[in-house]
């Protein structure tokens, strides 16, 4: 009875270190600036969710284990946004609505991102990047095309680990932009 507790809490701890991990990733200066993604709350929002998406999609190909660990590191994101959130003063009564607003964000953008991905079409997944991202400080196509890039050859690098690690915790190996 109580190795179920502890498994799932040693699931848990996992999930958070795949998270930090890809936020890691996605907190990478290189990202950000004058011609990248503005480094603002939206900007740093974004990158997190692709960098989610990019693992979510691997884990969910490891069977049920790689989907509930999925379904864990999402928990664990969006108790992080709650946190945040709330750290950044937003009223209790309105952190729910953005927390649900962020959550269709981050379906939308996985769906708009699938078949790109799935497919390894290059300029579908600019496209989509362009259209779904950054809506309020728009990207050049150049920016795009970079995101788009980087986003397959982190795909691909995450299709080369093999899921054991992932499971394991082993930090995302995402390519460099």
């Amino acid at each position: 009875m109580f190795s179920r507790l502890f498994r799932k809490d040693r699931r848990k701890q996992i999930a958070r270190r795949l998270y930090d991990s890809l936020v890691r990733a996605a907190r990478s200066p290189e990202f950000y600036g004058p011609k990248a993604v503005e480094d603002s709350v939206d900007g740093r929002f974004d990158m997190i969710v692709l960098h989610a998406v990019l693992l979510m999609r691997r884990l969910r190909e490891g069977e049920e284990a790689g989907r509930d660990l999925a379904q864990l590191v999402f928990d664990v994101m969006f108790d992080d946004m709650d946190a945040a959130l709330r750290e950044m003063a937003t009223g209790d009564l309105s952190v729910g609505k953005k927390i649900k607003i962020m959550g269709e964000a981050f379906y939308g953008r996985a769906k708009a991102y699938e078949t790109p991905l799935s497919e390894g079409d290059r300029s579908a997944l600019a496209q989509a990047i362009e259209r779904n991202l950054f809506e309020e400080s728009p990207l050049s196509a150049e920016v795009c095309d970079r995101l788009a890039a980087y986003a397959l050859d982190s795909a691909e690098r995450l299709r080369d680990q093999p899921i054991e690690s992932l499971l394991a915790g082993e930090a995302p190996r995402y390519a460099r932009l």
